[in-house]
């Protein structure tokens, strides 16, 4: 067999319909353009309709097959109709992708419940929920993918991310529990953890004189990633190349956990 055979073989996406929430994003669109590129049929759920539309538009320019859907992850009515609507038009869906995520960056001591009650309903709660709704369809085909998107901080803090901290180790506590409670239907589940990603919404973060050399001194490559160095991970996790794999957390963030930077030490390199 030649190698983009064999290649295709595991690696395709052909004839799997992908449901992603927080389709419109920059860690989102990245994935969504992967994932179309791949061969899947993407069904592309935000609250930007707008925005939405666009990004089924680019897909379908460059040759993918997308739609574009309304959710709103933290509205329950929201995630029933988005998830009746993809399976009227596409009969199935194979992959989850959870995508959709909020932070707003405070101190602990600083957090009002609005606040904390506003990033768990998007973050946790509408996981929780969209995965639910989604699974009971899968569970009727004994057949079905979900992947969430956890974080840095689901395992490695910073300050003034108490409360998405907690909501994404809780993304990946509930990653294990699907997996566990899941595998008897033919459904697996996992988590893509990135590290310090390089969007839009983290540009403050990236251009602020102290934050960024912070940062840098942590991730033992020593930069930023790019949105798009996470769809090797989604493409693996959602093909079948990862059939036995479930229950696990993959942080995609250039040695950030490791380590980061060495300390000075005596080489003759």
């Amino acid at each position: 067999m030649a190698i983009g055979e064999y290649l295709k073989s595991v690696f395709s996406l052909e004839g799997k319909t992908i449901l992603i929430s927080g389709a419109t994003g920059g860690i989102g669109s990245a994935i969504s353009r992967g994932l179309a590129a791949a061969g899947a049929e993407t069904a592309l759920c935000a609250r930007n309709q707008q925005k939405c539309r666009e990004l089924a538009d680019e897909i379908s320019a460059h040759g993918g097959a997308a739609s574009a859907h309304a959710l709103d992850i933290s509205d329950l009515d929201s995630i029933h109709r988005c998830v009746d609507e993809v399976m009227q038009q596409y009969g199935k869906i194979d992959v989850l992708f959870n995508v959709a995520g909020i932070n707003r960056r405070e101190g602990l001591l600083d957090v009002e419940p609005e606040t904390y009650d506003r990033i768990m309903d998007t973050n946790l709660k509408g996981v929780f929920f969209l995965s639910q709704a989604v699974a009971r369809e899968m569970y009727r085909r004994r057949s079905g993918n979900i992947i969430n998107i956890g974080s840095h901080n689901d395992t490695g803090m910073l300050g003034g991310c108490s409360v998405y901290g907690a909501s994404k180790s809780g993304v990946v506590a509930l990653t294990r529990s699907m997996a566990v409670e899941f595998a008897q239907y033919g459904i697996r589940c996992n988590a893509i953890s990135p590290g310090h990603i390089l969007t839009d919404l983290t540009q403050v973060t990236w251009q602020h004189p102290t934050r960024s050399e912070y940062l840098r001194e942590r991730i033992a490559m020593g930069r930023p990633g790019e949105p798009d160095e996470l769809t090797g991970m989604a493409i693996l996790l959602a093909s079948d190349a990862s059939s036995y794999m479930t229950g696990q957390a993959y942080h995609i963030d250039g040695g950030c956990l490791c380590g980061g930077r060495p300390w000075d030490y005596d080489t003759q390199y």
